[in-house]
This record gives C-alpha cells, structure tokens and sequence, in this order.
C-alpha cells in the first residue's frame, strides 16, 4: 500500500529529498507522494519532521 502525505505537511522537502523511489513530490497544497511509484519503504515517515506521510488505505 502507497504512502500518503497528511495535511499536516509543512512543506519543507525533506521527505522528497530522501525518497529512493523519487515518488514525492511538490503538490498545490502540500507535497504528494505517487502511488504507482512509492515502494512502501517508510523512508519518507522516517525523516518527516511533523509525521505526514502514514500507511494509505
């Protein structure tokens, strides 16, 4: 199952930068993650500051 980005986002990249897959990035309201890239690895929730990015349904 894809990652998604809360709108708790803040906007700082740091989850674009470190994606391995380079499924994250810079959306109108906040950044978005691709669900047919993202690999599920965690990477992204891992280095969020704020904890946006979770599990989607």
């Amino acid at each position: 199952m894809a990652y998604v980005i809360s709108d708790d986002c803040i906007g700082c990249g740091s989850c674009a930068a470190d994606c391995p897959a380079g499924a994250i990035s810079e959306g109108d309201e906040h950044y978005e993650i691709n669900a047919d890239t993202c690999t599920s690895c965690g990477t992204c929730a891992a280095v969020c500051p704020v904890g946006a990015p979770g599990e989607g349904e």
